[in-house]
């Protein structure tokens, strides 16, 4: 059964493998054939080829055909720019064509007065105190003296029984060097350089005792006529009167005239 099989499919698959043989043959010669004898342009591709007109509908003569029409558009186009336009810069004004003021021959000069910080007095004086220039002569004898930085002094004792100054000579020594012992001239006003003279005035009780201490001539600076009254007020005490002195107390007289050292 198996060879009856065989006997009847083996001539009929051989039919169709010669046909197919067949014609893969045709398309190889076909192949070949328009390789050798086609035409030597390129319709489908490379640069410069030939266009191949290929007309679908054929025209018709007399017809026109309508032209398109093109829509213009209206609308503004807001897109933003990438640079944006600089700002026109203002002209400057021309301050050449101001005209000026023509120059004054008979107008007087003008000066300007600014207040002296040497003397100038910052607090007012003491109620008590003698404005300057209308103390008069003192009238008690002085003993002048001069300190180490320049600046000058005096003093002068007046009481009961003649000329105190002539008797106690001594006593009038110990007095003034206590007295200018404390007039601390570094806590005057480091801007003045001179000032003119202040006098104080007071009485000296038996027992050494400082009283009524004033300014009888101011030097019109505050900051020298409290330096003044402090020296005398940090001298009291002061040594009691000598024991013959009759009185019970005796009148002084202190005058200053500070002086800056180099001036």
């Amino acid at each position: 059964m198996d060879a009856a099989a065989y006997t009847f499919a083996g001539p009929s698959i051989k039919r169709f493998l010669l046909a197919s043989a067949a014609l893969h043959a045709l398309l190889i010669a076909w192949t070949a054939f328009s390789i050798l004898y086609a035409p030597a342009h390129n319709v489908w591709s490379g640069a410069g080829g030939d266009v191949v007109p290929i007309g679908l509908v054929r025209g018709v003569a007399g017809v026109p055909l309508p032209r398109p029409e093109m829509a213009t558009s209206q609308a503004v186009d807001d897109t933003k720019g990438l640079y944006k336009a600089e700002p026109v810069a203002k002209p400057l004004p021309d301050n050449s064509a101001k005209q000026l003021p023509e120059f004054e021959k008979n107008k007087p000069p003008r000066y300007v007065t600014r207040p002296s910080k040497v003397f100038e007095n910052r607090t007012p004086p003491p109620s008590n105190a003698v404005p300057y220039g209308e103390g008069g002569t003192p009238a008690l004898p002085y003993t002048q003296f001069t300190m180490s930085n320049g600046s000058q002094g005096g003093i002068g004792m007046g009481g009961p029984g003649g000329d105190f100054g002539a008797r106690y000579p001594w006593y009038v020594e110990a007095v003034r060097r206590r007295v200018s012992a404390n007039w601390l001239q570094s806590a005057i006003d480091p801007a003045i350089r001179v000032a003119p003279r202040v006098v104080i005035a007071f009485q000296i009780m038996r027992d050494g005792t400082a009283t009524s201490i004033q300014i009888t001539r101011s030097s019109g600076n505050s900051s020298v006529d409290t330096s003044a009254i402090r020296a005398v007020r940090d001298a009291n005490p002061l040594e009691r009167l000598p024991s013959d002195y009759p009185g019970g107390s005796v009148g002084v007289e202190f005058w200053f005239e500070f002086r800056r050292s180099g001036y």
